[in-house]
């Protein structure tokens, strides 16, 4: 039996012997070195190392510095404060979009998924039209402030939370409720004493993961925290790009490090308790909705109202209000070179595109093969502990500054034997960084779901292990190919730490415009950032509606 209760098929025929294993993860494991650990440890090297020597002098001025520790104040605090509202929100809606029965759920699944592969920069500046003082809540005064920021984050992790747990809570038994109830335990009694444990492994692990994307936020903080407000993320582009402090980034990069690590222990463990409880539940269950469901349904529809549609819903309509009236003058304008940036907003969309379908081919390439090995269970502790630190290692990218990734591209592979300064493949090759782990995420799950004894019955009629991947694994894993395929594409589109530093000024990708034109004064330029935000979040809910809509809808990506 492996940690997970499964019986362990050791024999070599049996989904390839290690060999194979170890041969297709070769690729992906070079990749990480090379695009990942190479730039990260260069940049990271360069902090520490003055004139050919190492020296801390950097870091102890940093860790000295007030500023700094405001900053982890902020990130931490942010960290919290998004992943507590997220939860407390995201576990009712669990409840009522995987629990409850009624016309318009798969609809309202699809809105929900969606905001969490927004671009960054297109979520900002729709939060901004709507807390700015001419917005429709710019009477609460709330630019700029840590509550915006906080709404911002809960605006992309809802889902998480609401997928993770409601994938699980659909396929709990209910004979352990049932059982409470005939001995008298209210509702709220059930909830509590039955419901809620056996939601914990799903609850703690998207809490470990929404409080990783929280602590890592980078472009709705750049965009919404002005000067008051920043993350370890955020100081850590200040530092780089406007101070040019490579020691005091360093340093900033190792503090991001530690929690990132600590996150994904806590994420890695969690999520392996969630996927022995899915294995151990039965069928997706639903009912009709109920009276007493009333205040979980308000509560719901409040949150996809308010908080997901409300601004998105005003970042639309301030679009096409222009110095003139309403019209259509801010999208006309997209055309053409106004705003002073160097090309059209359309070519930029163009850039993005092709940009981001090169991304996502290399991403769901790699993340097939990634997917493939962790999916195996090694018979032996030791092969096991090689799975949970591949498994670890490829998380990551998730949790790191794509600031750093993007910088440390600059400084490694701007010279022989790689140099890639002149190549279009940079930026792709960066944004199917940030995409892998996503990718993996979501093929892991089915092809993790697949039975043993399929593989132990392949064996033994004589299959061979080309014969048992494609007979067994590949369908499994066709059925999450078009999620994964959807959040690759949709990351990438949206990429913006990374393809900051990367993207030339003649091929801008459309985050870094919509950017250039919030940084520039004038009616003119933040019109024009609207209606391109508009452009870019409409192309990203069509590739996320698709690929909810073709994806396995019993299987989480988290």
């Amino acid at each position: 039996m492996d940690g997970d209760g499964h019986r362990v098929i050791a024999r070599r025929g049996v989904g390839g012997s290690p060999w194979t294993w170890a041969a297709a993860a070769v690729l992906p494991v070079a990749f990480l070195a090379v695009f990942f650990a190479w730039p990260v440890a260069a940049l990271v090297a360069r902090g520490f190392v003055v004139d050919g020597s190492l020296s801390l002098a950097g870091v102890q001025e940093v860790l000295a510095a007030p500023r700094t520790w405001r900053i982890l104040g902020q990130t931490f605090s942010q960290a919290v404060l998004g992943t507590a509202f997220s939860v407390l929100l995201g576990v009712p809606g669990a409840y009522v979009l995987y629990r409850l029965r009624f016309p318009g759920r798969r609809l309202a699944r699809a809105v929900v998924s969606v905001p969490f592969v927004l671009p960054t920069v297109v979520v900002g500046v729709a939060f901004q039209s709507l807390l700015a003082p001419t917005g429709l809540l710019g009477g609460l005064h709330l630019q700029e402030t840590m509550t915006a920021i906080v709404a911002a984050l809960v605006f992309f992790n809802y889902s998480i939370v609401v997928r993770t747990v409601g994938v699980l809570w659909s396929r709990l038994d209910p004979r352990a409720e049932d059982a409470a109830r005939s001995l008298g335990a209210g509702r709220l009694r059930v909830l509590t004493t039955v419901t809620l444990p056996a939601l914990t492994p799903a609850i703690a692990s998207a809490a470990a993961l929404v409080f990783l994307f929280c602590a890592s936020a980078f472009g709705v903080v750049l965009v919404l925290g002005g000067e008051s407000y920043g993350t370890i993320e955020t100081e850590i582009w200040y530092q780089t790009t406007q101070l040019l402090d490579l020691p005091a980034a360093a340093a900033l990069s190792v503090l991001q490090l530690l929690v990132v690590s600590a996150s994904l222990m806590v994420a890695g463990a969690t999520r392996a308790r969630n996927e022995r409880a899915l294995r151990l539940s039965g069928s997706p269950r639903d009912g009709r909705p109920r009276p007493a469901d009333a205040p979980a349904l308000v509560l719901t529809a409040a949150v996809v109202l308010g908080l997901l549609l409300l601004p998105m819903g005003s970042l639309a309509a301030r679009s096409f209000v222009t110095a003139d009236g309403p019209g259509l003058g801010n999208y006309a304008a997209l055309g053409g070179n106004a705003g002073r940036i160097t090309t059209s907003v359309w070519q930029a969309l163009v850039n993005s595109v092709w940009t981001a379908l090169a991304a996502t081919a290399l991403a769901v390439a790699l993340g097939l093969l990634v997917s493939y090995v962790l999916s195996r269970r090694p018979a032996s502790p030791r092969g096991r502990r090689v799975m949970r630190t591949v498994d670890a290692a490829f998380m990551l990218p998730l949790g790191v500054s794509a600031v750093t990734v993007g910088f440390g591209f600059l400084i490694t592979l701007n010279r022989p034997p790689l140099d890639l300064r002149s190549s279009w493949l940079l930026i792709p090759i960066a944004q199917a960084m940030v995409a892998l782990p996503l990718v993996v995420r979501t093929l892991l799950p089915t092809l993790r779901a697949i039975d043993p004894r399929l593989h132990e019955a392949a064996a033994t009629l004589g299959a061979g292990p080309a014969r048992v991947v494609a007979t067994i694994d590949a369908p499994f894993a066709l059925r999450g190919l078009g999620l994964a395929l959807g959040f690759a594409f949709a990351t990438s589109l949206g990429e913006f730490g990374a393809t900051s530093f990367l993207a030339r000024p003649d091929r801008p990708t459309l985050p870094v415009v919509i950017f250039q034109l919030i940084g520039r004064p004038g009616p003119e330029n933040f019109g024009m950032a609207m209606a391109a935000s508009v452009v870019l979040a409409v192309l990203t809910a069509i590739v996320m509606g698709l690929a909810e809509w073709i994806g396995p809808k019993e299987v989480t990506p988290w």
